[in-house]
């Protein structure tokens, strides 16, 4: 059952005490004196039962810590440490001093049940919110920005050997639970002992620079893995109720032996040249995949992806792709989010050149939205790139360098363009063959099936809009900056799922960092340095500084003159009655 936090303010909060002291202009203060607003137990009335149970902690009160914590890339343990001794959290949580607001047990199911509700939208939305309120964002037509960057996955990462025994021992594991019986023991009377010590690899006592040896040993593991296999469908078999969960695990466990191991022709096992396109890498975390950020940068991981205001530089959209996936993956479904989460409507999306592909730019052309990226150039080495060539799709004709024109097109099939071929006795006689040709055969071209899209691509970012457009799109780099310093580099969760509710609670963050500077400069405009009042306040006295000490002093001992007194008068009270 909801619990709900009381409307009226306590006596001894700290927020009452030590608003001034922590800072009114902080991200704390900033809490202190907007929590109200921002985050309400209404909100969050689905994650609850209404009329039954006994009252939990106000979420209001539960996302306010998580929100401190993603602020502060603290752990559970620290979290709920900081809002026992940390003043800062004192105050923007409206804690008394020696109150105790909640375990971690009850935060981390707090942030479970947000997750499987995937409250994480809503929690963006809500900083969204508190932006209008605040004045910051006041537009309903909005342009974004979007963009990618490599999350680091929580799984660990292993080679063929000791991730096919982490595979064996997850299945031994559910095997030996659905049997009744302790793993240990299970494993034993199976012969798996083995695949239960700190490393397979590490403990196998064989000489690794041998091939031979090393076949031999992932051989037996390959038959170990089979016959486990074996004893998966003896068990789905004799226990339908727990058939689902044997059969995930022991699928897991056929794709690790189809993607790494192959069968030699004479017999025996050995590893698979080259990598699968889709390799899973992690039996911890089966969802995290080797990325590439660039040639020559590879990670393990995820990808998140944002979307970002390019006025007001508010985080309006996140998800989490895989490591391998593409940047333009979920590029549309970026725009739909950014949409509901900021209620406008987008008129323009702007990217790098991973959007401008012809298929994202025919999904965003069927939508008729407006989409600005720099069209992908294919590079022909020391040759003529395909731009020096004028392509007329309206005549169906190619002009190359050398000013020849040619009209046959030889079609790849539906869907599909094709490409242009050059005759070959015209391009023989070229004077500029050397530049344009390297092997024998004709010059071809080939053609996108979305090549004229392509073509209105090239001419948009030609113009002084299209030029801007791209020059803006700087602002989605420094909003991921930000996500970086607060811990989306790292994952600190298992799956994708997870690791996008960490990056939706970073951008709420920094979304409502920009939020409390709005808010400092508006109450606080810079003042004019050549007013000779405001050089007097700038450089007060001597005699000017100790007034001002002596009130200080005196506010001080008066506050705690008072706050004495009412702490012997409840005492006095108390023992009244």
């Amino acid at each position: 059952m909801m619990g709900e936090r009381s409307a009226q303010d306590r006596l001894f909060a700290a927020d009452h005490i030590y608003l001034d002291y922590v800072g009114r202009d902080t991200l704390y203060g900033y809490l202190a004196q907007h929590r109200g607003q921002l985050f309400q137990d209404d909100d969050f009335a689905i994650l609850y039962c209404q009329n039954n149970g006994r009252p939990s902690v106000p979420p209001s009160l539960a996302v306010s810590i998580l929100f401190l914590r993603a602020y502060d890339g603290v752990s559970f343990v620290e979290a709920i440490e900081r809002t026992k001794y940390d003043l800062r959290w004192k105050v923007a949580l409206g804690l008394e001093m020696e109150e105790v607001p909640i375990q971690k047990s009850a935060l981390q199911e707090f942030q479970a049940r947000l997750v499987l509700h995937e409250q994480g939208e809503a929690l963006l939305k809500k900083s969204i919110d508190e932006a209008r309120r605040a004045g910051y964002v006041t537009s309903r037509k909005i342009r974004v920005a979007l963009d990618t960057t490599p999350t680091l996955g929580k799984g660990a990462v292993k080679d063929t050997y000791n991730l096919l025994a982490d595979g064996i021992e997850k299945l031994a594991c559910r095997l030996a639970g659905v049997a009744g019986e302790a793993v240990a023991s299970w494993a034993d009377k199976q012969g798996l002992s083995r695949y239960f010590g700190s490393s397979l690899k590490g403990e196998a006592a064989i000489d690794w620079d041998d091939k031979a040896q090393r076949e031999q040993l992932l051989t037996q593991i390959v038959e170990d893995a089979r016959g486990l296999l074996m004893l998966a469908d003896q068990a789905r078999q004799a226990h339908p109720e727990q058939a689902e969960a044997i059969q995930a695990d022991a699928a897991l466990l056929e794709r690790l032996i189809r993607q790494d191991v192959e069968e030699k022709p004479g017999g025996g096992c050995q590893i698979k040249q080259g990598t699968e396109k889709d390799r899973l890498i992690s039996i911890h975390d089966p969802e995290m995949r080797h990325g590439r950020k660039s040639a020559s940068k590879t990670f393990n991981g995820h990808k998140s992806a944002v979307a970002v205001d390019m006025e007001s530089q508010l985080i309006c959209g996140v998800e989490v792709l895989a490591g391998n996936a593409g940047d333009q993956e979920k590029a549309l479904e970026l725009v739909h989010q950014a949409e509901r989460v900021m209620e406008a409507q987008v008129e323009e999306t702007v990217g790098d050149c991973a959007y401008g592909g012809g298929p994202t730019r025919k999904a965003f052309a069927d939508e008729q939205r407006l989409l600005t990226a720099k069209v992908p150039v294919s590079h022909n080495g020391d040759c003529f790139p395909k731009t020096a060539f004028a392509i007329d799709l309206d005549r169906m004709e190619v002009r190359c360098p050398a000013g020849e024109i040619t009209t046959t097109f030889q079609s790849s099939g539906q869907n599909r363009a094709g490409h242009f071929v050059f005759a070959e006795a015209t391009c023989q006689a070229c004077p500029l063959r050397s530049q344009c040709v390297r092997g024998q055969g004709p010059r071809s071209i080939n053609i996108q099936h979305e090549e004229r899209l392509q073509q209105q691509a090239r001419r948009h970012n030609q113009t002084e809009a299209g030029k801007k457009s791209l020059r803006e799109r700087v602002v989605v780099e420094h909003r991921i900056a930000r996500l970086v310093r607060l811990g989306v580099r790292q994952s600190r969760y298992f799956g994708k799922t997870k690791t996008r509710f960490q990056v939706i609670l970073a951008a709420v963050v920094a979304n409502l960092t920009l939020v409390v500077g709005f808010c400092h400069r508006d109450q606080n405009p810079a003042l004019n340095p050549t007013d000779p009042e405001t050089q007097v306040l700038a450089t007060p006295t001597d005699a000017q500084n100790g007034v001002l000490v002596g009130i200080w002093i005196f506010c001080s001992r008066l506050q705690g003159f008072f706050l004495q007194h009412t702490l012997f008068g409840l005492l006095a009270n108390a023992a009244a009655s």
